[in-house]
């Protein structure tokens, strides 16, 4: 009696999991199906943005100057379709203001003392001396390797 309970709780299992299975089975699909378009979105996306870079650049390079759209008219990418084709493209996006960060005369300095610090803190028995020493060693030493690449950067910026 037992193992005939058995076989039919076994048999009762099975039977369970796999009427789940096509359901699961259909649920993996859709799944592979979105994560595909939103991979697919996600390269539309990319591909714009390299063609209004290249569209700044080949401007740049013939000396034309560029309008920047108004700053709300932007409107979101366009997603793809449902056969996997990509929507029409909106405008290039506009050129991104670069930046002002530190020189590398700032950041030499500031690595070198870190640098120096740990060194001076690991050679000299007196750990703290030894830090102190090594970085304002490390910060001139870095502060000069970092004049030597911004005077460098300058020059080759003069040239073009």
């Amino acid at each position: 009696m037992k193992q005939i309970v058995l076989a039919l709780a076994t048999v009762v299992t099975l039977f369970a999991c796999n009427s789940n299975s096509t359901d699961t089975a259909a649920a993996v699909e859709k799944a592979k199906k979105e994560t595909i378009d939103s991979i697919n979105a996600i390269n539309v996306a990319k591909q714009q943005v390299i063609d209004s870079i290249n569209t700044i650049k080949h401007a740049a390079h013939k000396g034309q100057r560029i309008e920047s759209p108004e700053r709300n008219s932007y409107a979101a990418p366009n997603t793809v379709a449902a056969d996997n084709t990509p929507a029409a493209a909106p405008a290039p996006a506009p050129a991104p203001q670069k930046k002002k960060g530190w020189s590398h005369t700032a950041k030499g300095a500031v690595v070198g003392a870190g640098a120096g610090a740990i060194t001076g803190a690991i050679v000299n028995p007196d750990r703290v001396k030894g830090a102190a020493i090594g970085a304002i060693i490390g910060a001139g030493v870095g502060a000069g390797t970092g004049a030597i690449v911004d005077h460098s950067k300058k020059k080759k910026a003069a040239r073009q």
